[in-house]
C-alpha cells in the first residue's frame, strides 16, 4: 500500500503539473490574442479624412456638408470666415443650427482654421497693444465656437499674415508675444476641450514657427494640453529633414493633417507623394483627422461652376486617390 508521504507527493506534483499546463494555456492564450490583436488592428486600421469648406466659396453649409459627406468623407473643416463676417458674434441659436446641420449630414466637425481672416484687423504679434490684446480676445471666443460647433476638438493656428513679425518688431520679439498669448488662452482651451494647434509657414521669413522645430518648441514652452502641433504637407515641403523624419520625433505633439497637394491643386494633381507619411502616422497608431486643403492660389485659379473642377468632382477625385494611396501602404 502506498505510503501517506508518497500519495501527498503524488498529489503535489499532480497539482504542480496542472498549474503548469493551465499557465502555459493562458499565456499561450493570451500571446495569440495579442498577435490577432495586432493583425486586426493592422488589417483595419482607417485614417479619418475630412475636407475644408471654404473650398465650396459661397455654398450654403448644408449643401456644403451634403456633398463633402457623398464624397465619402466623414469629417468638414470649416474656416469660420465662411460663416459670419464676425465669427464670435454668431448667437447661440445660429451655434446650434450649424452643429445640427453638421451631425445630420453625418459628419464631424475636424477642424476650425483661416482663424484670423475675419472680421478685419486683427493681429496676434503686433506691437499695439490694444490690437493684440483685442485679438487675443478675439482667440478666446474662437475656442467657445469651436466648442459650440463640436464640443471640443481642434483648431489650426495659421494666419500668417496675422500673426508675423510687424510694424519694425523683431521676429524673436513677436514669437514672445506668439507664446504670451498662446499661454494665456491656454487654460480656456483646455476648460474647453480644445486644442489650438501651431501650424508652420517656412516660406514666410517673418513668420513666428515657420518650422516644425520651432512650432514644437514653443509648444513644450508652453506646456500644455490645449497648444498642439500639426502638419500640413504643403507648408513644410522645404523643410530641411524629411516630413516622415519629423511626423515620427514629434508625433506625440502632432494632433492634425492637412493633406495639401504640391504643383497641383489638389492631390493626384501634382508631385507630393503621400504614401511615407502616411505609413508612418499608421505604424504610429495616428487618430486624427487627414483634412483636404487646397491653397487659396489653387482655390483663384480654377473655375468651380461645372465640370471636372466642380467642387464636387475635386472633393471625390482626391479622396478616390487618397484611398487609393493608402491602399498601396504596405
Amino acid at each position: 500500500m502506498e505510503s501517506r508521504n508518497a500519495l501527498a507527493n503524488r498529489i503535489d506534483r499532480r497539482a504542480f503539473l496542472n498549474r503548469t499546463a493551465y499557465w502555459v494555456a493562458g499565456a499561450t492564450a493570451v500571446f495569440d490574442a495579442r498577435v490577432r490583436g495586432a493583425d486586426e488592428r493592422s488589417t483595419h486600421y482607417q485614417f479619418h479624412q475630412a475636407m475644408c469648406n471654404e473650398t465650396f466659396k459661397q455654398w450654403p453649409l448644408e449643401d456644403t456638408c451634403k456633398a463633402i459627406r457623398k464624397a465619402g468623407y466623414t469629417g468638414v473643416e470649416i474656416a469660420p470666415f465662411t460663416l459670419a463676417e464676425d465669427p464670435v458674434r454668431i448667437p447661440t441659436h445660429k451655434r446650434r443650427e450649424y452643429s445640427s446641420i453638421i451631425r445630420s449630414e453625418g459628419l464631424d466637425l475636424a477642424s476650425l482654421h483661416w482663424l484670423l481672416l475675419a472680421p478685419k484687423g486683427l493681429h496676434i504679434t503686433t506691437p499695439d497693444r490694444s490690437v493684440r490684446e483685442r485679438s487675443w480676445q478675439y482667440m478666446r471666443g474662437l475656442i467657445d465656437l469651436r466648442y459650440d460647433l463640436g464640443l471640443g476638438g481642434v483648431m489650426v493656428l495659421g494666419s500668417p499674415e496675422q500673426r508675423g513679425a510687424t510694424g519694425g518688431l523683431s521676429i524673436a520679439s513677436a514669437r514672445k508675444n506668439f507664446v504670451d498669448g498662446l499661454a494665456g488662452i491656454a487654460p480656456h482651451a483646455v476648460e474647453r476641450g480644445v486644442k489650438v494647434l501651431v501650424e508652420t509657414f517656412i516660406d514666410e521669413p517673418a513668420d513666428v514657427a515657420r518650422t516644425l522645430d520651432e512650432a514644437v518648441a514653443i509648444v513644450r514652452q508652453i506646456g500644455s494640453p490645449g497648444i498642439q502641433t500639426m502638419i500640413d504637407t504643403g507648408n513644410m515641403i522645404n523643410e530641411v529633414e524629411s516630413q516622415t523624419t519629423l511626423a515620427d520625433r514629434y508625433f506625440d505633439f502632432i494632433r492634425h493633417i492637412h493633406i495639401k497637394e504640391t504643383g497641383g491643386p489638389y492631390p493626384g494633381t501634382g508631385s507630393y507623394d503621400f504614401k511615407p507619411l502616411l505609413s508612418v502616422l499608421r505604424r504610429r497608431g495616428y487618430t486624427g483627422w487627414l483634412s483636404l486643403e487646397l491653397t487659396p492660389e489653387a482655390l483663384s485659379k480654377m473655375d468651380f461652376s461645372t465640370g471636372p473642377e466642380s467642387p464636387e468632382k475635386i472633393a471625390q477625385n482626391s479622396l478616390r486617390y487618397m484611398e487609393a494611396e493608402i491602399a498601396k501602404l504596405e
